[in-house]
């Protein structure tokens, strides 16, 4: 399941989200949204987990977790439609 984390602080790594998540279950890949040109953070990512029970269970356990000082936003990722849109 893709799960979207929303809500992050710039200092918020990958391996910081890979451990939160893998208290859960196996984590298959882990990416913070940066902008292009200057590599800041955009404040979201998303984790792949393989299991959906793992998956809510990270969900429901994370979502409104503080991270740095920001409570976290986590859900289940919607999907893309061609052009970038929400489906």
């Amino acid at each position: 399941m893709n799960i979207f984390v929303g809500n992050l602080a710039g200092e918020t790594t990958e391996m910081e989200l890979t451990d939160l998540f893998r208290a859960f279950g196996q984590v298959k890949s882990v990416q913070v949204m940066r902008e292009l040109f200057s590599g800041a953070s955009k404040g979201f990512g998303f984790v792949e987990m393989p299991g959906k029970a793992h998956s809510l269970a990270a969900i429901s356990a994370l979502d409104g977790k503080d991270l740095h000082g920001m409570p976290l936003r986590v859900n289940e990722a919607m999907g893309r439609a061609v052009g970038g849109r929400h489906r």
